[in-house]
């Protein structure tokens, strides 16, 4: 009840040209004048190295461009009060437009979403499972100021799994976080585009796989990654938030790579841990999904996105950029995997002549050439 009236003293102070309409609440005038943009950190800082700075990056870049007012707001903590009181400030101070980076934030969406009608939200990563719990349970109608971009893992593991190997490396491993679908859907691609360059070259590829159980790493994690990096694994996709951390102390000790997920990682696992340990990351296209949407309401399309959550993947064979997937920049490519490769390998991804499983429902990955060590749990 204090929310409704917070709302509605506010929708009478503020100044109407300043709220672009949205959804069933009337198009935009398209006028970036009457467009602001807020981001909302999730409870980190926009240098994390990850999803807040580059969606802030992104968010700033376009701003800048485009002659629009953008700033930042900081939660103090991590907790769905403290993100619904900077979504809240944010109103509050004139922004229209907010942008908020990661599934955490799925329950500020549910909190301020209908509260704040006139506002445009812009989710990355919170899918239906976060918000729901189920995706039968998404109702449109009570997200419809709510567009929240998801996006295919299976396709930037695929690239992964298959570039290891083009690169040489034959002893691979997939250290996922929970075994929750986005983190299947990376393992299950790592999995077949390994076992796809394992058949083309005919090599003998070995896989361990198994999950941490939780998104961050600890002595147990490392332990068993010390087992698998001395038992001659060569690099580790880590995926699952700082689960990363067990894999890279594991792989200083015998010269081991890793491999990033959801953002270029190179910067973080590389000046923790040693310049060159990291080889590529997995990453999901932060800023290709920015400038989309905020092109869109800039331009008066925002009726287009409002109200829905897309699965986001390849859409051109040509410009990577454009892409919501794809390997990072930082990519160490080799004699045997180069930049032109992996390019010829999305440009057969978008036009169909390699296709990607997004089946995560079998309890483990299977392989045809590849051999695959599934461990399940390690905690």
């Amino acid at each position: 009840m204090k929310k409704k009236i917070f709302a509605a003293l506010l929708a009478a102070t503020m100044v109407a040209s300043s709220l672009v309409g949205c959804g069933s609440q009337g198009a935009s005038s398209g006028s970036s004048a009457d467009m602001k943009v807020a981001m909302v950190t999730d409870y980190g800082d926009i240098t994390d190295q990850s999803f807040n700075q580059s969606t802030y990056e992104a968010c700033k870049a376009f701003g800048d461009a485009n002659k629009v007012d953008f700033t930042y707001y900081k939660p103090e903590g991590d907790s769905d009060a403290e993100r619904v009181a900077m979504i809240d400030k944010a109103v509050a101070d004139g922004y229209n437009v907010i942008v908020m980076p990661g599934y955490a934030f799925a329950g500020a969406i549910k909190e301020t979403a209908e509260t704040y009608p006139d506002i445009k939200f812009v989710a990355l990563d919170v899918s239906e499972y976060d918000l729901e719990g189920d995706a039968s349970n998404f109702d449109s109608k009570t997200y419809s100021n709510v567009f929240s971009a998801v996006y295919q893992e299976e396709l930037p593991g695929y690239m992964a799994g298959y570039a290891a190997v083009k690169m040489g490396y034959t002893k691979l491993g997939f250290l996922g976080g929970m075994a929750v679908p986005a983190v299947i859907r990376y393992g299950y691609g790592f999995v077949q585009g390994a076992d796809a360059a394992a058949a083309e070259i005919g090599a003998d590829v070995e896989i361990n796989y198994a999950y941490g159980n939780q998104f961050y790493g600890d002595s147990d994690i490392t332990a068993a990654m010390d087992t698998w990096y001395q038992g001659g694994t060569e690099v580790v996709f880590a995926c699952g938030g700082g689960i990363f951390t067990s894999a890279a102390e594991a792989a200083t000790k015998t010269g081991g790579k890793v491999i990033g997920v959801d953002v270029d990682q190179k910067a973080t696992i590389d000046g923790s841990y040693g310049d060159g340990i990291t080889i590529t990351s997995a990453m999901k296209g932060l800023q290709a999904t920015v400038n989309t949407l905020l092109s869109a309401i800039k331009d008066g399309k925002w009726d287009s996105y409002a109200g829905q959550i897309q699965n986001l993947g390849l859409v051109s064979a040509d410009d990577m950029s454009q892409n919501y997937v794809g390997l990072a920049e930082s990519t160490v490519w080799t004699d045997s995997f180069k930049e032109a490769d992996y390019k010829a390998l999305v440009a057969d991804m978008v036009n169909g002549k390699v296709k990607v499983s997004n089946d995560s429902s079998a309890e483990q990955p299977s392989a045809t050439t590849a051999k695959i060590n599934f461990q399940g749990n390690i905690k």
